[in-house]
């Protein structure tokens, strides 16, 4: 069967791109070889939020005596909480399917393998090929977990993403390896779940992409839940002989060895292109990453490739905005080329953290003069009758122009509130700017516009 379109993957950047390409008049497929929405509604947005969820409704039943309110008998069930999760990411998926029928994208269910000619073979489960053709093809194959020798998968003692998300029994202590977002949003699961959680970090801070404010208050607020913060140290091996594992570590102080009942690998991903095709097509690579132009378009004519298989955040919304930016430029339009130095980051653990732009460290590295103002939410009403008076608000500003630089959160809400500072950086608002901007009171919210006037000495609140 031939189409104008075809996509293969179907997270959210290959599942966007095929509902925006049938939008723009694109008879199009999309092909999966496992559940609609891929890695991020199957296996790790989704789910994972559904988690943190439960590990905070768990967290208020603990503390409701805080709030005034006496509560006899919670106790988590697991289980539940487990199936809660996964019943979500599979309404998520059915949604998902839903979509692909109402925008009428043709949903081939195998395994795909690039073929020259703009061909693509799929394999079904029970063995057979079927070849498709198409004037454009999108991989939008994504990523998976990376494994470390020294910390290979069992899924049993060492587990990755996906069985940290359906364990059958809380385990009573576990070593996270990586303190990336994956790494720190699992740590703060089980730690509130009740595990004991060692979180191990090669580099000398926790959540090493943020700024270093934010990253010494996350390991305060993560100590205070009971987490063991091992920084500037490395996991030697595991031996998993025993009931638990045997976990040794390399640490400034010397060898130390930990016991725990499961080991999580959270070390990064790495993109899934092996074995689709890409040497018999000749598209280019480089690092483990397919080589693009600006508009998702390889080497090679006709093919295209978006999301984490491609240079770049590897984020569910910069696949998204990448696949919405090829379809377009295959359709004939001239949309603007994505601007990665704009781009969110969230990590959802408690307290959460937000980020977008430069962080302190590399704004002075780039040479510019700064403004830096900063809010804490212990200062804010808001936080205050929440009961969430952790983190602040920083705001690093051009001292010559007033652009905003970056901005980094950490606090409760802080994912909710970062897309303002995104919209801001678009369109070039400056400091003065922000603080006349009038924020509603009480909100977390308002400590963007505090943080602002703290940078020009005229925060009102501290």
């Amino acid at each position: 069967m031939s189409y104008d379109l075809i996509v293969v993957g179907s997270g959210p950047g290959g599942y966007v791109a095929a509902i925006r390409a049938s939008q723009l008049g694109l008879k199009t497929a999309i092909i999966e070889r496992e559940n609609l929405g891929g890695i991020c509604l199957n296996w790790g947005c989704i789910p994972t939020k559904a988690l943190l969820k439960s590990a905070q409704v768990f967290e208020y039943l603990n503390h409701a005596s805080d709030y005034g309110i006496t509560v006899k008998g919670g106790e988590a069930d697991f289980t539940a909480v487990i199936k809660r999760s996964r019943d979500v990411a599979g309404g998520m998926s059915k949604g998902v399917e839903f979509l692909m029928k109402k925008n009428k994208i043709d949903v081939i269910t195998g395994t795909a393998t690039i073929k020259a000619g703009k061909k693509v073979d799929v394999k079904s489960a029970d063995g057979k090929s079927t070849t498709y053709d198409a004037k454009h093809i999108i991989i939008a194959t994504g990523a998976r977990s990376r494994q470390l020798p020294n910390l290979p998968i069992d899924g049993k003692k060492i587990i990755g993403y996906r069985e940290a998300l359906v364990l059958p029994k809380l385990p009573k202590s576990m070593v996270v390896v990586g303190s990336g977002a994956i790494g720190s949003e699992f740590a703060s699961f089980y730690a509130t779940m009740g595990t004991k959680v060692t979180l191990v970090e090669f580099l000398p801070a926790i959540v090493p992409v943020e700024d270093a404010e934010v990253s010494k208050q996350l390991e305060r607020s993560f100590k205070k839940l009971g987490i063991d913060v091992m920084v500037e140290s490395t996991v030697l091996s595991v031996d998993t002989k025993g009931t638990d594992c045997k976990v040794k570590i390399q640490t400034k102080a010397g060898e130390k060895i930990i016991d725990a009942e499961i080991v999580l690998s959270a070390v990064g991903i790495q993109a899934n292109i092996e074995n689709i095709g890409l040497e018999a097509t000749g598209i280019a690579t480089d690092k483990g990453k397919i080589l693009t132009n600006p508009y998702y378009q390889t080497n090679i004519p006709g093919y295209y490739a978006i999301g984490d298989c491609v240079g770049g955040q590897a984020l569910a919304h910069v696949a998204s905005a990448e696949g919405i930016i090829c379809v377009e430029k295959i359709a004939g339009h001239s949309p603007e080329p994505l601007d990665y130095n704009n781009i969110p980051g969230c990590t959802y653990c408690q307290p959460e953290i937000a980020s977008v732009g430069m962080t302190e460290a590399k704004a002075k590295e780039a040479g510019y003069e700064l403004k830096i103002g900063k809010f804490p939410f212990s200062a804010s009403g808001k936080a205050s009758a929440a009961g969430a008076k952790d983190g602040f608000v920083k705001l690093i500003f051009d001292a010559k122009y007033g652009e905003l630089l970056g901005a980094h959160m950490i606090g409760a809400n802080v994912t909710e509130m970062i897309a303002e500072i995104v919209a801001i950086r678009k369109l070039e608002t400056t400091g003065h700017e922000i603080i006349k901007t009038v924020h509603p009171h009480p909100t977390m919210s308002e400590a963007i516009m505090e943080a602002a006037a703290a940078a020009y000495g005229e925060v009102i609140h501290m």
